[in-house]
């Protein structure tokens, strides 16, 4: 038995180092573990953080203070689905009538005018208002201003006068509130979005000399946008050196922000480019890397729109499998017989080109050992240049002594 106990724990002792607790993680660090626990991870879909219609894929759940929603109703209203909106803005309507034609028809019964209708004797409170139908619909035709002339409030009925007022100023609010947020959901500019356009897929390749990332932006109106500019995300999960993972990490990508670049005279379509220097997140990424990094890249376009000088902003993104290294972008802009005319037909098609495989840093690097024997052939040079001069200095210096010398043997002979 002794024996069999000291076994046991031999066992619990070889097998307890390899127990490993695995601490609690968000779910989207443990899908960003390191890609050798499963091969399966390395081959899942990469999630979209903004589609290609420029959407953002993110549900807000678990929100308590829905109260807030309620705080700024008009925003409410106005970001609700087009269904949701007319739905309300018809109920609101019905709802204000139904409820003033319910007062008018409960002033008529309190005050007997059911009771005398035909009473040519009998001054109502309102007259040829004969049921709660006809109470409804003099409470519409107060609310719109109708005003048919048929039923009409008398000079007999105070409190029919005040609700007449109250009926007035509330609904003069109604309309004031409901128009106004069918107008701004009418007029909101997201449908003009849907006129620019964003190339399919981002290039990466040479241009004058330096690697760099491109998409193509484009405006499909006539009417421009005023004051465009561009700006692009990089969209990657990250670890700090303190161990903290970052879902989602948002890292800006320079599309010529300190050039003035990034602001856009969007006339024609436009390649945007993003010049990959040591400041670029894409240094150290090679065309055979680039497949496995998990990453997204979101483009944003904004800008007023010329008719109604209200900010506009169209989105898309680019994964890694929409990023096509050795590609340029195909020309799109000819001319024509006094003016230029745009092809979008080809306005999403790329052609191959000659583009190193190698990243960036790898490129400086080579460029760098590529100088140094120049570098040194030129230096040497310099230093044996600079080692004759010195030793012309010297012997013009000896013949300058020299000379002296002699008319100084001169001038004593003279004397002498």
């Amino acid at each position: 038995a002794a024996n069999v106990l000291e076994e046991d724990s031999m066992e619990q002792d070889i097998e307890s180092p390899v127990t490993i607790h695995q601490p609690k993680l968000p779910k989207q660090a443990r899908e960003d573990l390191p890609k050798n626990i499963s091969k399966e991870c390395a081959k899942r879909k990469i999630q979209r953080y903004v589609r290609k219609d420029g959407k953002c894929n993110v549900h807000h759940g678990n929100v308590r203070e829905t109260y807030r929603y309620l705080t700024d109703i008009f925003t409410t209203l106005v970001d609700l689905k087009w269904r949701f909106n007319l739905l309300i803005f018809v109920m609101v309507y019905t709802v204000t009538w139904l409820f003033f034609g319910m007062i008018w028809w409960l002033i008529a019964y309190l005050r007997g005018d059911m009771d005398h209708i035909g009473d040519s004797t009998w001054t109502p409170c309102v007259s040829n208002l004969n049921g709660f139908v006809s109470a409804f619909l003099f409470s519409i035709e107060t609310e719109t201003t109708i005003g048919y002339g048929y039923r009409v409030i008398t000079d007999k009925c105070p409190e029919g006068i005040v609700l007449l007022l109250v009926q007035s100023v509330l609904g003069s609010i109604v309309n004031a509130f409901m128009v106004g947020c069918m107008f701004v959901k009418i007029s909101q500019p997201k449908k003009r979005a849907e006129t620019l356009v964003f190339s399919t897929n981002a290039v990466i390749s040479m241009r004058d000399g330096k690697l760099c990332l491109m998409f193509r932006v484009g405006d499909l109106r006539n009417s421009h946008i005023v004051e465009a500019s561009i700006r692009a995300k990089l969209i990657k999960s990250k670890q700090t050196k303190e161990g903290e993972f970052i879902p989602l990490n948002q890292t800006d990508i320079n599309v010529g922000y300190y050039t003035g670049d990034d602001r856009l005279f969007l006339v024609s379509p436009l390649i945007i480019s993003h010049e990959i220097n040591q400041q670029s997140p894409f240094w150290e990424i090679s065309k055979a890397q680039l497949p496995k990094e998990e990453l997204e890249i979101v483009v944003i376009l904004e800008g007023m729109v010329e008719a109604t000088g209200m900010t506009c902003q169209a989105r898309s993104s680019y994964i890694t499998s929409e990023i096509l290294w050795g590609y340029r972008f195909t020309p799109v802009l000819t001319l024509e017989d006094g003016f230029y005319e745009v092809d979008y037909n080809s306005f999403h098609e790329t052609y191959e080109t000659n583009t190193p495989v190698h990243s960036a840093k790898e490129l400086a690097e080579m460029a760098s050992r590529a100088e140094l024997p120049l570098t040194w052939s030129v230096s040497s040079k310099l230093d044996q240049h600079a080692e004759l001069e010195t030793e012309e200095e010297e012997k013009n210096q000896e013949d300058q002594n020299e000379r002296n010398g002699d008319v100084a043997n001169l001038e004593n002979e003279s004397k002498v």
